[in-house]
């Protein structure tokens, strides 16, 4: 009996005496492909010549294999009998790349183990830091898609509801859940924070909303039309009489900043971005530093770099992001390069006002109206997408009595409603 050739997937060794020519395959390949098996027992060409199975053989294989190939990786240890030889197969499997054994970082080429070159080294860990979100399990396995997939179906996208979340890329291996569901499912884990300060630091705060625990996009709207909402302009009369409007922010850039904040940070970190407004200047926070092998050049003139590309993908599909880069260099062009603070953890963006945001500036104009109206629209500038049963609860009133304000609002021209009843929002009128 011949087992064939070695592969890309497959290393021989005739004994255990060639274990550390056996480590050095198993890493090549998990750099290469993610897995890889190694026989003892078999020559070089295929033929099976046998092991010798002591009673520390195997414990002491299995020992090598986990102190000596960095990351750790778990081996699949088995004797199999072939030929009436005794032969040990090792399988090793994981995504935790660059590998390495007893130090030394190889690839597989064919069936050759060939060095990394340091440029090859940096790309290995690119790979590896761009798609942790497909590759984490999510902690939270009972998930929905309801609202992921409206936004597909008002965008007029088809799609099959029998493969839609194999399609979207929201399986690990295992064939679980993994963060990028999570991150896009009905009842996620996270929530995204919009906070106001009075001054211009974070001694005296006067707001904070949470936008979370739903569909990634959703939320992300639902905090962008809030901050949308603060934009005040100022109107100036200069010598000759003309007149001159200024907006407190330039609300592209600032769109663009929290598209960018959200799709490019490192979600493996646990941490969402966030959107601190203070008298003088927003701050757009988001966890994760530039990507390696991407320079601060590269990224100031919009090179694309995707950390998450599924993610973008998806994006891209409903029309959220572009794939040109153009969102950097436009915030570079309206705020400078100083608008840009990027270290090793966080980028955190800086749109400084012209002028100071007024003491009172609120998102509408409250005068003439009942507590209960007035409770109300602030529910609808916290969660635009309220419905009726929601906002009942959060008011303390009937849902007889929310739908009668709700037609109050929308006749004293305070609410319209932007969308569908089932999956649009309420926008509040300043």
């Amino acid at each position: 009996m011949n087992l064939g050739k070695e592969t890309e997937f497959v290393e021989f060794k005739a004994s255990t005496s060639q274990t550390s020519r056996a480590l050095e395959a198993l890493a090549t390949m998990l750099n290469k492909h993610g897995k890889g098996k190694v026989y003892f027992g078999v020559e070089d060409n295929g033929n099976i010549v046998g092991q010798d199975i002591g009673n520390k053989t195997i414990k002491d294989l299995s020992a090598a294999i986990t102190s000596r190939i960095k990351p750790y990786v778990l081996p699949t240890i088995k004797i199999e009998i072939l030929d009436d030889k005794n032969v040990i197969s090792v399988e090793v499997e994981g995504d935790n790349n660059p590998y390495c054994a007893d130090g030394n970082y190889l690839i597989r080429s064919g069936c050759e183990n060939k060095k990394l070159e340091p440029e090859h080294l940096k790309d290995l860990l690119f790979t590896n830091s761009i798609e942790m979100i497909t590759k984490m399990e999510s902690f939270n396995q009972e998930l929905s898609f309801n609202q992921i997939k409206q936004l597909y179906t008002l965008k007029e996208l088809s799609i099959d509801t029998n493969t839609f979340e194999k399609n979207m890329g929201f399986f690990c291996k295992n064939q679980k859940y993994n963060e990028l569901a999570n991150l896009l499912s009905d009842n996620n884990d996270y929530s995204i924070k919009v906070v106001r300060f009075a001054g211009t630091d974070k001694s005296e705060m006067i707001m904070r909303n949470e936008y979370g625990y739903k569909c990634l996009i959703y939320a992300m709207r639902d905090a962008l039309e809030y901050v949308n909402l603060l934009n005040e302009t100022k109107v100036i009369v200069n010598g000759n009489l003309s007149r001159q409007e200024i907006k407190l922010f330039d609300e592209k850039c600032l769109r663009e900043a929290w598209i960018n904040a959200c799709l490019h940070s490192k979600w493996s970190k646990m941490v969402p971005p966030a959107i601190y407004i203070f008298k003088d200047r927003i701050e757009i926070i988001s966890t994760g530093g530039l990507p390696v092998d991407y320079s601060t050049e590269d990224f100031y003139i919009g090179i694309s770099h995707p950390i998450n590309r599924q993610l973008q993908k998806i994006m891209g599909q409903l029309g959220i992001v572009e794939q040109t880069g153009h969102g950097v260099p436009e915030i570079v062009n309206k705020y400078g390069k100083e608008a840009f603070d990027i270290t090793e953890n966080h980028i955190i963006v800086t749109l400084r006002f012209p002028f100071e945001i007024s003491s009172n500036s609120n998102q509408t104009n409250y005068d003439n109206l009942s507590k209960s109206q007035i409770n109300t629209l602030k529910a609808l500038i916290s969660e635009p997408s309220c419905s009726a049963n929601e906002l009942s609860k959060i008011v303390g009133l009937g849902t007889t009595q929310i739908n009668k304000i709700l037609k109050e609002l929308k006749q004293l021209n305070k609410i319209e409603r932007v969308g569908s009843n089932k999956t649009g929002y309420w926008k509040v009128i300043k």
